[in-house]
Parts: structure tokens; C-alpha cells; sequence
């Protein structure tokens, strides 16, 4: 009997380690379901990126369908994303907000002066394309830790109310928009010329 034990018990504890381990191999990290899905927009108080004497709060987001869109000039995928996004806004409309944040005004990469900020958001939004009604400057990137950002680019389609319906990890395209995000959008845009005026 101590003999299993010995033995027994590191081996099934190894054996489950490797199962947990190797479905995590496998499993989708997009398809893990987001925590501030279904609840309203966490409580903010953030300046526009390119005017920062203008603030937002989440009441930003009411009365309008929002794609709210994590990004920052650092981020490649970003900037590939930037044309589609951009392409969206002139054939379908869509209302895209910029949630903005910089590595490199982060102790850790270094500082940057505003001015830099916006004259590289300026030069990239030039080069592929500005799909964004305007930037909420996410300063020391609280926000996007309320929302449970990982990275960049992230989408948070936001309704009328100011709730987030979906949470989206990665680039918007063309397949992306048609199977997953558009038709959410525009079940919310006919959701909300429904409402009594």
C-alpha cells in the first residue's frame, strides 16, 4: 500500500498535468468567452486623443451601436486591419471608436510626448486608411484592464444602452465581419430603430 502511494499519487498527478497541458495545446484562446460580455461598459473618465481637453465616459457609447477597437500604432495587425475597418465604415456606416494605448508611454519602453502619439496615429491612419469617429486615449491602459484587453487588436461591439454584446480577439476581416460580428451589428441597428423615439 505505501508502495502505491509512493509511486501512485506523483504519476496520476503527472498524468493529469499532461492532460490539462495538452488540451491547452489545442484549445482556441478566441473562443474563450469574455467576462464583461453582457455587462455595461466599465466606468471611465478618458481624454480624446487628439484634442485632450475633451473627455469621455461610457455615455459616450449611448444611443448609437459602438465597435469599440483596442488599438495602438505598435500593433501590425492593427494597421493590416485598418483598411477593412475603414472600408466598413463607407459602405455599411459602422461606428468605430478607437480605445488607444501606447507601449512606449509605458516606464517600461520608455516615454513619449503626446505630440509623437498623435503624429504617429496621424501618419498611420493617413497610410491605410481612419475608420474611427474619434480616439478615448486610454493613458496608463486602466480601461483596457477593466475589459480584460490582452492585446491588440480587440473589439467590443457595444450597444445602445452602453452594454457589450461581444467580445472579439483579433483582426476584423472580411469573414470575420460576414460570420460573426456584422450580423450582431445589425441585429443591434435594427434593434434600436425599433425603439420609441
Amino acid at each position: 500500500m505505501k508502495r502505491w502511494i509512493v509511486f501512485g499519487v506523483p504519476l496520476l498527478a503527472f498524468v493529469i498535468l499532461v492532460g490539462f497541458l495538452f488540451s491547452g495545446l489545442f484549445s482556441d484562446p478566441r473562443a474563450l468567452d469574455s467576462q464583461v460580455k453582457g455587462k455595461p461598459v466599465p466606468d471611465f473618465s478618458l481624454p480624446d486623443l487628439m484634442n485632450p481637453a475633451q473627455t469621455y465616459t461610457p455615455d459616450v457609447f449611448k444611443g448609437k451601436v459602438t465597435l469599440l477597437n483596442v488599438w495602438g500604432v505598435w500593433c501590425v495587425t492593427c494597421a493590416v486591419e485598418l483598411p477593412y475597418l475603414t472600408q466598413l465604415v463607407e459602405q455599411e456606416q459602422v461606428n468605430i471608436v478607437g480605445l488607444y494605448f501606447d507601449q512606449d508611454l509605458d516606464p517600461d519602453f520608455g516615454t513619449k510626448t503626446i505630440e509623437r502619439v498623435q503624429q504617429e496615429v496621424v501618419e498611420i491612419t493617413s497610410q491605410f486608411g481612419n475608420p474611427y469617429q474619434f480616439h478615448i486615449f486610454d493613458v496608463f491602459r486602466d480601461t483596457s484592464l477593466d475589459l480584460g484587453v490582452t492585446g491588440a487588436p480587440e473589439h467590443f461591439l457595444i450597444d445602445s444602452n452602453g452594454v457589450i454584446r461581444m467580445h472579439h480577439i483579433g483582426d476584423i476581416n472580411e469573414r470575420v465581419w460576414k460570420n460573426k460580428v456584422g450580423p450582431l451589428y445589425h441585429q443591434l441597428q435594427q434593434e434600436l430603430a425599433g425603439q420609441p423615439q
